[in-house]
C-alpha cells in the first residue's frame, strides 16, 4: 500500500505530494478498488467508444465544441466538489478528501476565462444532459453520501489517466499555448506522480469501512456515472453536427440549417433572443439567396472590368 514520503502529508496545504514506489500485490478481489475496476470495465469501454471521444482522440475537435465540453465539466465539477466539501468529515468519504490535489473547479474557471473572457459566466449555461448529471450528484451528496465515492472515482481517476492523453491532443489540435492556457483542467500541479497518487487513492478506498451491499451499490453508481458522462458526450456529438467550420471563437456557433435549432441545448435561447429582426442575421440570410448571389456576382464582374479598363 502506498504511503507518503517523510515530510509530505496527504492533503496538507502548500505541500506537493510525493510517494514511495509501491505496487498493488496486496489487493484483494473483494477490495472496493478491484470491484470498481472489474465492475466498470464494460462501461469504461463504451465511454471510450462514443463518437465524441473517438473523434477527440483523433484530433478531430473544434475549438467551439471543446469550449462547450469545458462548460459541461465546469457545472459537473462545481456540483461534485460542493458535495465533496459537504461530506469532507463524513467517515464514508473523509479519507478520500484531497481538495488541494484533485479539485478542478478553479482550474476550469481559468479555462473558461481564457476561452470566453472575464464575463464568461454570462456566456455559458448548463446543458440538459449535464443538468441530469449535476442533479444526481447533488442527490447522492445529500442523501446517499457513500455513493459519492463512485462519482469521485469515475471522474478524478479518469482525469489522472486518459485525461492526460486528451490534454496533449487538445493542445496540439487546437494550437493552444505551450503555457497550458485553456487546458488547466488537466494540470495537477500538486501531484508529483499520478500513478503513485492513484495507488494511494485506491488504498484509501479499500480502507473504507463498507459492507458488501454498500460496495455493490457503489459499483452500480459508478456505472451510472459512466452513463451520465456518455450522455454528455452524445449531446456534444449531436451539437457538433450543428456547428459549421466557420464558428468563430467567442461567438455563438453557426447553425447549419439542418434540424431544429430550438433543440440546441446550449444556445437555443440566445439564438432565439436575436430574433428575425437582427440586421446582421437578416443580411446574412439575404446574401445566401441564389438570385442575390447572381446579382452580386454580376456587379463584381462589372466593377472588375471597369477597374481593369481604368488602369490600362
Amino acid at each position: 500500500m502506498p504511503s507518503a514520503m517523510e515530510g509530505s502529508e496527504a492533503g496538507e496545504e502548500g505541500e506537493i505530494l510525493r510517494y514511495e514506489e509501491t505496487d498493488d500485490d496486496n489487493v484483494s478481489p473483494t477490495d472496493l478498488s478491484e470491484l470498481l475496476k472489474e465492475g466498470t470495465k464494460e462501461s469504461h469501454d463504451r465511454a471510450e467508444n462514443t463518437q465524441f471521444v473517438k473523434d477527440f482522440l483523433k484530433g478531430r475537435i473544434r475549438k467551439e465544441l471543446f469550449k462547450l465540453a469545458t462548460v459541461a465539466l465546469y457545472f459537473t465539477y462545481s456540483a461534485l466538489e460542493e458535495e465533496i466539501d459537504r461530506n469532507k468529515d463524513n467517515p464514508v468519504f473523509a479519507p478520500l478528501y484531497f481538495p488541494l490535489e484533485l479539485h478542478r473547479r478553479e482550474a476550469l474557471v481559468k479555462d473558461l476565462q481564457y476561452f470566453y473572457g472575464e464575463d464568461w459566466k454570462e456566456k455559458i449555461q448548463c446543458s440538459e444532459a449535464t443538468q441530469h448529471y449535476v442533479d444526481r450528484i447533488h442527490h447522492v451528496g445529500q442523501h446517499e453520501p457513500e455513493l459519492l465515492v463512485a462519482h469521485a472515482y469515475t471522474r478524478y481517476m479518469g482525469d489522472l489517466s486518459g485525461g492526460q492523453v486528451l490534454k496533449k491532443v487538445a493542445q496540439r489540435a487546437l494550437k493552444l499555448p505551450s503555457t497550458e492556457e485553456g487546458i488547466q483542467f488537466y494540470v495537477f500541479d500538486n501531484i508529483s506522480n499520478a500513478q503513485q497518487f492513484k495507488q494511494l487513492y485506491r488504498a484509501r478506498m479499500n480502507a473504507l469501512d463498507l459492507d458488501k451491499n454498500t460496495k455493490d451499490r457503489i459499483v452500480e453508481e459508478a456505472n451510472r456515472a459512466f452513463r451520465f458522462n456518455m450522455q454528455v458526450f452524445d449531446e456534444l456529438d449531436q451539437l457538433g453536427k450543428s456547428l459549421t467550420e466557420e464558428a468563430q471563437d467567442g461567438d455563438l456557433p453557426v447553425h447549419d440549417g439542418k434540424g431544429d435549432v430550438r433543440k440546441c441545448p446550449y444556445y437555443a435561447d440566445k439564438l432565439g433572443q436575436m430574433g428575425p429582426s437582427c440586421p446582421y442575421h437578416a443580411a446574412v440570410a439575404l446574401v445566401k439567396q441564389p438570385l442575390v448571389q447572381l446579382i452580386l456576382a454580376a456587379c463584381i464582374a462589372v466593377a472588375a472590368g471597369a477597374a481593369a479598363w481604368y488602369v490600362m
